[in-house]
């Protein structure tokens, strides 16, 4: 039998059906990998039988003739989507243990569709970082190396690293991530896989533990932009129980994709031009660029003014919100409890959070809190979120010239671990090219364009019209059958 790891969601998914293999020999043969890959750090819990269990029930609903959407697919979870029974801690020693009572409403919709889990992915802890190296769990290891002789270990990215790497080493057909200011697009394009944010509000986040709720938004990682789009279309939806959870129709992705561009126009934003920029990751803007042309589109020059305060801007408004989501762990309701000797209340909630938040989850919170305290809160929070408007009022204004914009997804290729952790805003610029989507809600992604001269991915990076993911989706396919991405990484793990 050929290794079903080797394949693609869609392949999985359309040869279970034809009765090529069944759901257990899948589950089987993804369980076995993730057993071996172990050296990556990428999953924190296994959870075999879950996958096994899945697969008998997707065996026996062939067998009667009623298969669900991913009937035979398992799946890694990131650990910031709160699971049933199985520990759920957002990469936070302060959630050590915590096993809810409860189902994400994201995860209960892919289990309704008929999905498995393999386990729950590492990840920053809480989402707040750029190369997984913040994570309790420790770094999770890319399985990309250079091809300059060297053994570095290189990041796979942040915050959604453990997602990244297990698509990118064969050991989930497909991933859930979260993307905050970039948390699935830089992973995505660190490892050479796709992944999509979609228009904020589309996935409910009720279940997913939150870092900046006006920010927060789920979405699939996979080998391959149908892939993604099938895995959009099942975890989508509106849901009651998160009030920001967008009440529309969830469309057909998958059936609506095409990579006949013909009639769309293409901006290319000028600001987005940076000194300091490597060649390499303008020369693959380039090529996007003349993909895009070959596909049909026309290429417009645009300009995204307020682009340069993005950062800025995305690093006052996050910290505050994690500073207001982050009172609740203190010690009482769940998770870990520091009581010092002779201690009272006050000394438990310090010695608790002293204990269980990581060097960078203090750092946001103090960052959080300073700009949201008196005589501060309209000099950077209030302010910032007026420079928000002016950045989506640049896009709105875009897109009156023209339907998608193409970027560069990252200012560089992965890099290795410890290289960036001693110098935060050097980390920070990471999700230069990202962030602007992410204040704006629009929905984006990123797809392989090609390999740097040391022969680690690229990935190129798509922003639609709010609610335009089949835009996006269409555009990301012209991309990737022109690119020709097959690269994968030489297993060493």
């Amino acid at each position: 039998m050929a290794e079903l790891t080797t394949l693609t969601l869609t392949q999985l998914r359309d040869g279970f059906r034809a009765g090529d293999f069944s759901a257990r020999e899948i589950a089987d043969q993804y369980n076995a990998a993730v057993a071996a890959a172990r050296a990556l750090n990428a999953y924190t819990v296994e959870t075999p039988e879950d996958a096994l269990a899945c697969a008998d029930v997707a065996d026996a609903a062939r067998r009667s003739g009623e298969l669900k959407p991913l009937s035979g697919i398992p799946l890694g979870i990131k650990d910031l989507f709160a699971t049933h029974g199985v520990d759920t801690t957002a990469g936070s020693r302060i959630l050590t243990g915590f096993k809810p009572p409860y189902e994400s409403t994201v995860t209960a919709k892919l289990r309704a569709a008929g999905a498995g889990m393999l386990g729950k992915l590492n990840m920053d802890e809480f989402a707040m970082g750029s190369s997984n190296e913040t994570s309790a769990y420790g770094p999770v290891i890319s399985p990309w190396k250079r091809n300059d002789g060297g053994n570095a270990a290189l990041t796979p990215g942040g915050s959604s690293g453990g997602s990244a790497a297990a698509v990118a080493a064969g050991i989930a057909p497909g991933v859930t991530g979260t993307d905050t200011g970039g948390s699935i697009r830089q992973p995505a394009a660190f490892t050479g896989i796709t992944g999509i944010k979609p228009t904020y509000g589309r996935c409910s986040r009720w279940g997913i533990v939150s870092f900046a709720s006006s920010l927060d938004q789920a979405g699939p990682m996979s080998r391959t932009v149908r892939d993604c789009a099938i895995l959009l279309e099942s975890m989508c939806g509106f849901d009651p129980k998160d009030s920001t959870s967008l009440d529309a129709p969830v469309p057909a992705w998958e059936q609506g994709l095409s990579s006949d561009l013909r009639g769309k126009r293409i901006g290319i934003p000028r600001e987005y031009r940076i000194d300091g920029v490597p060649d390499e990751i303008n020369a693959i803007w380039d090529r996007g660029i003349a993909w895009l042309k070959d596909a049909g589109a026309e290429i417009v020059e645009i300009s995204l003014p307020h682009t340069k305060y993005a950062l800025p801007t995305y690093y006052i408004i996050a910290p505050a919100e994690a500073s207001s989501n982050l009172a609740r762990y203190d010690g009482v309701r769940y998770g870990l409890r520091e009581v010092p000797q002779g201690g009272n209340l006050d000394a438990m909630y310090a010695a608790t959070r002293a204990a269980g938040f990581g060097a960078e989850v203090k750092r946001r919170i103090m960052i959080g809190t300073y700009v949201l305290s008196a005589g501060f809160y309209d000099a950077y929070f209030t302010k910032a979120q007026r420079v928000r408007a002016l950045i989506k009022r640049d896009f709105a204004q875009a897109f009156e010239k023209c339907d998608l914009i193409l970027t560069p997804t990252a200012p560089s290729a992965a890099f290795g671990l410890n290289e960036k952790m001693s110098d935060p805003l050097a980390m920070y610029l990471n999700d230069v090219f990202a962030v602007p989507a992410s204040l704006a809600g629009l929905p984006a992604m990123s797809v392989p364009g090609g390999l740097d001269a040391q022969g680690l991915p690229l990935g190129l990076h798509l922003i639609g019209r709010e609610l335009d993911e089949q835009g996006v989706l269409n555009a990301g396919l012209a991309i990737e059958e022109r690119a020709g991405f097959t690269a994968r990484p030489e297993k060493w793990w």
